[in-house]
This record gives C-alpha cells, sequence and structure tokens, in this order.
C-alpha cells in the first residue's frame, strides 16, 4: 500500500482571518485530549456485517441477495436484499416468497450431544430444541478486521516518525482505538492528525512570539479546501458558507478525512469488506455521520456543520436518549426534536430534570461530548444460557449443554485476551431453574495454570453434581454457565497511576459552572489525571453509575442506533431480538405478549424464553453485587484494629454476616 499522499494546497494565499485556536489548542491535540476544539475522532461501523461476513464465507457476488437466517426468522439483510423489501425479524418463508433468488444462510450453532463445536447445518433451522447460536465466526472475522485497521494506523504513524529526520515525532502517540461491538470501532486520531498538520505545515513549528500558550495559532495558508468526491460533507450552519476561510479544524477533519479513507481502503483490498465511517469532533456525532450514507461511504460532520446536523434528528436517536431517559424528556418538553429543544435554556432543564442531567442533555443537544475513546472497554462477566422446552430431566442432558457453554465461554474468553495473559476470571458459577425456584452455585477457578475449555467444563459438571446431590435439580428449563470476577494478568514497570482504573464511561465534560461539582479524580488510560464528576442516583448521573458495573442488564428497550449490539447480546443469550419501528403504536395483535420489563413485543409461545432471559442477567447483575459486597466487608475487616480480648466475641457475628451475605444472592 503507498505512502500518505504529499499535500497540495488547493489555492495559494493565507486566510484574510486570524485562526480562531491556539497552541494550547495545538498541544492538546498532540495529547489526545477530549478537551481539545481540534479533536478529530471517527467512527467505522461494518456494513451489514453478519451478512457480509456470510458474503465473504460463501463467495456471494455482491450484487445477490443474501439474509442471514436465524430458526425461522431474518436477523441480517444485505443491501441487495432491501430494495424487495425484506427487512430483519421478517419470517425467512415471507421474505422468499418476496425474493425467490433470495440466499438464506443460517447461522452456525452448537449442537447437543457434539461436544463443543459449532458448524454450519443445513437442518439448523429446525433444530432449537437441540441447537445454540454461535457467533463465533463473525467476531473470528472481527477481530481480523480490527487487526487490519490498527495496522493501517500504524503504518500512518510509522510514516510519520520516519518522516522526520530530527525526531520529532519518536514520541508520537498512537491512535486510540475502542471497539464498541462486534461491528464498529472509534478511533481517536488526534495525535496523528497533529503530527500531520506539523508536517505540512511548517508554520506551525514556529514557536509563538511570546512565551504564552493561549497565543492564536497563524492563519491556515489557504482560503479553500480540495475534498474528496468520496467524503459526504454535511451542510454548514446557516451562518457559515463553503467561501469562507476554512480554519485549523476544517483542514484537520481533512487529515482525518484522508486517514479514515485509507483504513477503509485497507480493509477492502485485505478483506473484502465494507465499512461506512463519520468522522466529526467527538464519539457522538462520529456515530451519527457514520450512519448518514450508508453503504461504503464516509460523512465528516465539521465543527461549523454540527448545530445544522444535530438539527435534523430526533433526540432519541442519539446515544443514551433512547430509552427511559428520553421518553422522560419527551413527556416533560412534549417533543422529540432537537431542534425544539434548542430552544430551552438551561434553567428550564433544571426545573424539570435533576441538575446533572440538566446540564448534560443541555450541552449533548448542541454537540459537547468530552467521552474518552478507550482503548480497553473491559467487561466484568460472561453469560452462556439456554432455555429447554421441553424440560430437561438427566445429568447426560445437562452435561451436554454444559460442555456447549463452556466452548462458548471459552471461545470468548480468548478472545478477551486469555491466552496472552491479559485478563482472566476469577470465579465459575451455574444457574438453573426447575419451575419456580432458581438455585446458583459458585466455584473459585484454580489459579496458577491456563484456562482451559475441559477446566471450565469439568468445575461446571462438579457444580451440577452438587445441585444434584440436593435432590433439587430437575427438571431443569433454564441452565446457564457465567465467569466473571475478572483480573488483569501481570504486566511490568507498571507506573503509579495504572493502579486506578479509569471508569467506563466519564461524565461529559462541560464548560458550565453547573458541570463543577465534585473533586474526585480518575487517570484516563495511564495518563493524566482529569477531573471526574460525581455520579448521582437519579437522571443521567444514575445512568452512569449503572454502566459503570459492566453488566448489560439494561431493561430499556435498546435505541435505534444499536441494535447491533442488542441483537449479539440476544443471540449470546438466545433471548428472541425484536425490534419496532421508532414512535410507532399500533394494538397488539392476539397471541403477541408485551414484557412489562422493557416493553418488547414478542409472540406468545416465546415468552417463557423472554422471561429466562430478564431472569439469567438479574442473576449476572447480582452476582457483580455480591461480589463487591464480599469485597468492601474483607476491605472492612482488614481495616479495623487488632481485636482486644473483650472483643472475641464479635468476630463469628462479622463471618455470619458475611455469609449471610453469600446466601442471599448465590443460596
Amino acid at each position: 500500500m503507498s505512502s500518505p499522499p504529499a499535500f497540495i494546497p488547493s489555492s495559494p494565499g493565507a486566510s484574510s482571518k486570524p485562526s480562531a485556536y491556539t497552541y494550547r489548542h495545538l498541544q492538546q491535540l498532540r495529547q489526545n485530549s477530549a478537551t481539545s476544539p481540534l479533536r478529530v475522532v471517527a467512527h467505522i461501523d461494518l456494513d451489514a456485517f453478519y451478512a457480509q461476513c456470510e458474503m465473504v464465507r460463501l463467495g456471494t457476488p455482491r450484487d445477490t441477495p443474501l439474509a442471514v437466517q436465524q430458526w425461522g426468522s431474518l436477523i441480517a439483510i444485505n443491501y441487495a436484499a432491501r430494495p424487495f423489501e425484506i427487512t430483519r425479524m421478517l419470517p425467512a418463508v415471507e421474505a422468499k416468497k418476496k425474493c425467490p433468488d433470495l440466499v438464506l444462510q443460517h447461522v452456525a450453532t452448537f449442537r447437543e450431544g457434539e461436544g463443543g463445536k459449532w458448524a454450519y447445518r443445513e437442518d439448523a433451522a429446525s433444530s432449537i430444541q437441540t441447537d445454540k447460536v454461535s457467533l463465533d465466526p463473525y467476531r473470528a472475522e472481527s477481530r481480523k478486521i480490527l487487526s487490519t485497521i490498527k495496522e493501517e494506523l500504524s503504518r500512518w504513524r510509522d510514516e510519520l516518525v520516519r518522516s522526520q529526520a530530527d525526531g520529532a515525532f519518536t514520541d508520537l502517540l498512537a491512535a486510540r482505538m475502542e471497539k464498541a461491538s462486534v461491528d464498529e470501532v472509534f478511533i481517536d486520531l488526534s495525535s496523528l492528525v497533529y503530527a500531520t498538520l506539523w508536517q505540512r505545515y511548517p508554520e506551525l513549528q514556529k514557536p509563538p512570539a511570546t512565551d504564552n500558550r493561549i497565543t492564536p495559532l497563524p492563519a491556515p495558508p489557504t482560503t479553500a479546501l480540495a475534498w474528496s468526491p468520496d467524503d459526504g460533507l454535511v451542510d454548514l450552519d446557516e451562518n457559515d458558507a463553503e467561501e469562507d476561510d476554512p480554519d485549523w479544524d476544517d483542514i484537520g477533519m481533512q487529515i482525518g478525512a484522508e486517514i479514515v479513507r485509507s483504513v477503509r481502503a485497507a480493509v477492502w483490498e485485505k478483506l473484502t469488506y465494507t465499512c461506512s465511517a463519520g468522522i466529526a469532533r467527538n464519539k457522538m456525532m462520529a456515530k451519527l455521520g457514520s450512519a448518514c450514507n450508508k453503504p461504503d461511504k464516509q460523512t465528516i460532520v465539521r465543527n461549523r456543520a454540527i448545530q445544522k446536523f444535530l438539527g435534523g434528528f430526533k433526540f432519541t436517536k442519539i446515544r443514551m436518549l433512547g430509552g427511559k431517559l428520553g421518553d422522560q424528556i419527551s413527556a416533560e418538553f412534549g417533543t422529540e426534536q432537537v431542534n425544539d429543544l434548542l430552544k430551552v435554556t438551561a434553567d428550564q432543564f433544571k426545573a424539570k430534570l435533576d441538575d446533572d442531567t440538566a446540564v448534560w442533555l443541555y450541552n449533548i443537544i448542541r454537540g459537547v461530548d468530552a467521552s474518552e475513546v478507550n482503548t480497553r472497554v473491559q467487561i466484568k462477566s460472561m453469560l452462556s444460557a439456554k432455555s429447554f422446552r421441553p424440560y430437561i430431566n438427566t445429568m447426560d442432558q445437562a452435561e451436554k449443554w454444559l460442555r456447549i457453554f463452556a466452548a462458548d465461554l471459552y471461545n470468548r474468553l480468548i478472545e478477551d485476551g486469555l491466552l496472552e495473559k491479559r485478563r482472566r476470571p476469577k470465579t465459575i458459577t451455574l444457574h438453573h431453574r426447575t419451575g419456580a425456584q432458581v438455585h446458583s452455585k459458585q466455584l473459585p477457578i484454580p489459579g496458577g495454570k491456563m484456562i482451559e475449555e475441559d477446566i471450565l467444563f469439568d468445575l461446571s459438571r462438579d457444580l451440577l453434581r452438587q445441585v444434584n446431590a440436593e435432590g433439587r435439580a430437575w427438571p431443569v428449563s433454564n441452565l446457564s454457565l457465567s465467569v466473571g470476577g475478572f483480573e488483569d494478568g501481570p504486566t511490568n514497570n507498571k507506573a503509579i497511576d495504572s493502579f486506578f482504573a479509569p471508569g467506563r464511561i466519564s461524565s461529559p465534560v462541560v464548560d458550565t459552572p453547573a458541570a463543577k461539582v465534585g473533586n474526585s479524580i480518575e487517570s484516563v488510560d495511564g495518563g493524566n489525571p482529569a477531573k471526574k464528576r460525581k455520579t448521582a442516583t437519579s437522571g443521567i448521573g444514575r445512568f452512569f453509575k449503572q454502566m459503570d458495573s459492566e453488566v448489560e442488564s439494561d431493561d430499556a428497550t435498546p435505541p435505534a442506533t444499536h441494535l447491533e449490539e442488542h441483537l449479539e447480546t440476544c443471540q449470546a443469550t438466545e433471548m428472541p431480538f425484536i425490534t419496532t419501528e421508532v414512535g410507532q403504536e399500533s394494538a397488539e395483535p392476539f397471541g403477541v405478549y408485551v414484557c412489562p420489563r422493557c416493553n418488547q413485543r414478542v409472540d406468545e409461545y416465546q415468552r417463557d424464553e423472554h422471561e429466562d432471559w430478564h431472569f439469567a442477567k438479574d442473576l449476572e447483575a447480582q452476582e457483580v453485587q455480591a461480589d463487591r459486597t464480599s469485597q468492601d466487608i474483607v476491605q472492612q475487616l482488614s481495616r479495623r484494629p487488632a481485636a482486644a480480648p473483650d472483643r472475641k466475641k464479635a468476630r463469628p457475628r462479622e463471618t455470619k454476616a458475611e455469609k449471610g451475605q453469600k446466601r442471599l444472592f448465590f443460596g
């Protein structure tokens, strides 16, 4: 692949107005700072990913309609099939009627009695009683794509480092990447954009006349920018025009678009996958942009285009505003349109919402989002589950499924860095449901040697035998296996701040007095500490607190922008995937059950399975809470001074309380 092309100004002459940005902003760009107004973030989203995976595997031409099937319904449709009005969750039989040439491919499955090996099976659609969905083929392709993206970004960095004979970029930070789901990734391109600006525009290398970081940067030496035909530019705000002189943020966006084009080209040339992208100042805007020009295109949302771009959206399309919080805001202010909310003042928001939520909402609808691109978004537990209709009644049947669960979890642990010794779980838990009774048992995973699939299976079988010995095992309507209590592997030369784990999602950083709440400190990826607002117990603060638990047990209907992530969770736990159009209201037909917890509509025959899924996720959440409670008790005991002789009687009560807590959650 060729090196990044040399930059040629589209027109000579300097801008007629000074830059609005300073040397401080430029330095923040170099450091990948989320607060730099010159920041450039990309969101890359694979087009119809599951369908593309099957097209690549089967060698299906791009113009051939194809859909991915799970049991009797469709879960993914390629773009060639969409003109036939084929949609997700459409029954496969109906889809074939609409398009007789449609290629139907069922997802791979594990099968009872065939060990822990997944396979593509011709009879899978009629084998829901004996099969369990496997997402391993898609995870494997996702790893290849992510590796290709990393390679291309590393190539850009290496080229920039080699281009500077004076060694100016030897400490250049790599682009920061965050895998958001199996088919999407965020990339903070700021450091690469900084180095490219530094290389192409020598005037930025000259120090300011005064030793003052707030000195304005020199004006860009161009009065127009030559954008690529592949770049979908969002229209500028009403008070701006393309004829206006660009500033350094516009040039930075153009460089970011150039880098993302090369990344998308590398994914296509090496793996024949197409992807769409959004390039903007922050994660929220980049994600909204990537969905605007699908498939195989990219959208650039310049700073001067943010307000007009957001004004055309329903705010329920914005991340974290598609569930209960969005419903509350819509009810309070009588609208779902961003344009209408822009007329609401911060004080009016505070009158109806808690302060943290009000400040965050006021800023987010104006495109202000300082959330970090986190290089490692780590989960706290993994769950593999299956509901049985009819119920199972023997150890032999149950052990066959435990073998499948162990294989499923082991494959996911490998993806999470098990073989590289980056992370490993400490506990394994078996959940089983007999009638209305649900029981859980837990064992520690032995340390000192590598976790293997057989170890997970043997431990789960020991747990099941304990349950069977107690005489309360059969019949089983739901069985699941989970691992949790993850710990990081050993690393050398840790800095002191690496021992402080950053939160998964930081509260939005805003430049208003209301935002300056609390004074707690977090470290971001081992970098400089950043102020972190205390989370509230309601509103958006409660949301951040819940998300920090790392348990995927949100009862709200997933927003439209996260359907692929929701689908992956549903398939991993055998939950039926249901989605409805935003704002659609209609009387429920006979035989349809509306879940009171998440408002999803499922066929009546799937009601038990849907409720089982909620129950499994509740168990998972309880595990995390119980683990934290136990850790808190241990820490409290360790901080107590040595007990005096007359306090010996207090110890049994403390021990019993801890065991009682465990019985509450795991008994």
